[in-house]
């Protein structure tokens, strides 16, 4: 693969890219369900864009909600070569104020209520999440970021909560404890999901507030996440078209980290004992290895 087609996962507050070229909804159909929404197509800056608004068009849909193996899914089958996850989260971090970009490198999944995997019963696989995001992608990321001059900070644990509601006191400060740095309700098993459909994976995760830990301000309200929203989805929506420049300058080479070929030894259970209504399913996410 040599060219880039970048997908955009838009979370609260990014409901659509600006300067998208030729853009249409797109119906894509997947046999895991119903996604989110249609997706947006079009060019940006030289590459392809497929855009998916991740709570879907008029944020219909709570974190629990979500169907998150639908979105990866018809994000694989619409093309996508790479994905970059735009998410609203807490700080749990002195140093990361409202209005900074975390350039994620880590995730705590806390979720309990969600569907983690496109593989089970009847087909078996593992992959490895010891590094869950593509170096390469939250490179590029961290660097636009930073000539954007969005106060950017490189690398950073994004504990992911299932919600819809924020944290007691007594959680914000056990996940400071671990060493946390950002807690949101969306990146997991998001990230999980795009890592089993070979699609090298990063999030930016911007900032809204300081959750509930600094008891020297009133506890997170969604008015004042609403207002750092705001600003933080017009910086987002600059920061993925000087990405796709940057893409748009030179070819896609394989991911440095592998991501693209992470299932060569993953899928555990052998031909003859996989379960062909899961295979079928798996038509898109694991396509590759599954018709070598």
């Amino acid at each position: 693969m040599t060219t880039w087609t970048l997908g955009i996962i838009g979370g609260s507050g990014l409901y659509q890219v600006p300067g998208v070229e030729g853009g249409r909804w797109e119906a894509v159909a997947s046999p895991w369900g119903d996604p989110s929404d249609q997706v947006y197509r079009g060019r940006l800056n030289g590459i392809d864009v497929v855009f998916l608004p991740r709570h879907g068009r008029g944020h219909r849909l709570g974190p629990t909600q979500l169907n998150y193996r639908a979105n990866i899914d018809i994000l694989k089958r619409a093309g996508c070569t790479d994905l970059i996850s735009l998410s609203a989260c807490g700080s749990l971090k002195e140093a990361y104020a409202p209005g900074d970009f975390v350039i994620v490198d880590q995730f705590i999944d806390r979720t309990f209520a969600r569907e983690k995997s496109f593989y089970g019963e009847g087909v078996v696989a593992h992959v490895s999440m010891a590094h869950p995001v593509s170096s390469r992608l939250a490179s590029l990321a961290a660097e636009e970021a930073t000539a954007l001059g969005v106060v950017t900070h490189r690398g950073g644990t994004y504990l992911a909560m299932e919600g819809p509601q924020f944290s007691s006191l007594a959680e914000s400060k056990l996940y400071r404890s671990w060493g946390c740095d950002v807690i949101g309700m969306t990146n997991m098993p998001e990230a999980k999901l795009a890592r089993e459909a070979e699609l090298p994976y990063a999030t930016v995760a911007m900032v809204t507030d300081y959750d509930c830990w600094r008891e020297e301000v009133e506890a997170v309200s969604v008015t004042d996440v609403l207002k750092v929203l705001h600003r933080n989805a017009e910086q987002a929506a600059s920061l993925v078209a000087r990405i796709a420049a940057r893409m748009a300058a030179a070819p896609r080479t394989a991911d440095p980290d592998g991501i693209d070929s992470c299932l060569d030894h993953a899928i555990i259970t052998p031909p003859q004992h996989r379960d062909p209504v899961l295979l079928a399913k798996l038509d898109a996410v694991a396509g590759r290895v599954l018709r070598a």
